[in-house]
């Protein structure tokens, strides 16, 4: 499907269907970037959220994370729940703007309230780690199982390290299996390691193998790094070849 013609007023703006939206974001990507800005600058929050990540990204158009947090920050204030969420990444990882720490706190918690699972994940991880708010572990689980109940893969594995470790949870290595398998099937590339690992601790060692190359589809190269690691000083030799395999694309990435 063609891209709609490129508003020019908020009427024309409001006038475009969910379909023709969808075309938009399925375009190549220099034209509906054109789209999206002029979406944007119209007053579009979702455009305005959508702009913000394509600049900080670089796509269909110069990366500019400086540009890109605006328009967030922008969507944020008038109350858009993914630029809450954003604005908060950029503001803990220093991504077209300064570190801020307890911003980023205070927009993940905004984001969560507003029933973003992402952000009830990233405001939990900061509860977690006592990371720019005092560390509770009972709030954070909390938040994690909010983010589940929406099928949030990410926050069920974390919920499994509680079950594992036995955090605020009586420890329960069944529920911990539980949850691993979910976030391995939602595809976490943490839930498919932790899951790998405990298929392996009981005995099922080619289904272990199979959801440890899947690992590395979806891994960031520092945690390639750090479970390449671990797993080249397995006794498994199929185990430490897979290791090698995260070790030498963490390198080259």
């Amino acid at each position: 499907m063609s891209l709609p013609a490129l508003p020019t007023s908020t009427q024309e703006l409001a006038a475009v269907s969910a379909t023709q939206w969808a075309a938009v974001l399925a375009g190549e990507p220099a034209d509906a970037a054109l789209w999206i800005a002029a979406a944007a600058r119209l007053g579009s929050l979702e455009a305005q959220a959508v702009w913000g990540q394509w600049l900080l990204d670089g796509r269909g158009v110069e990366r500019n994370p400086a540009e890109g947090f605006k328009w967030f920050l922008k969507a944020a204030y008038q109350g858009h729940a993914m630029a809450m969420n954003m604005t908060g990444r950029c503001l803990e990882n220093g991504w077209g703007t300064e570190i801020d720490g307890p911003a980023a706190a205070m927009w993940y918690r905004k984001a969560a309230q507003k029933g973003l699972d992402a952000g009830m994940y990233n405001f939990a991880n900061q509860l977690a780690e006592g990371k720019s708010v005092p560390k509770d572990e009972a709030a954070a689980l909390a938040w994690y199982r909010q983010a589940a109940d929406l099928n949030h893969a990410k926050s069920m594995t974390k919920i499994g390290r509680f079950y594992e470790n036995g955090i605020v949870v009586e420890k329960d290595l069944d529920a911990a299996f539980f949850c691993f398998e979910q976030g391995a099937r939602g595809g976490d590339f943490r839930g498919q390691f932790n899951y790998a690992g405990m298929l392996a601790e009981r005995g099922r060692m080619e289904e272990a193998l199979q959801w440890l190359r899947k690992v590395p589809l979806t891994a960031t190269p520092a945690y390639m790094a750090l479970v390449g690691s671990r797993l080249r000083a397995s006794p498994n030799a199929e185990f430490r070849a897979v290791g090698e395999q995260m070790l030498a694309r963490a390198a080259a990435t």
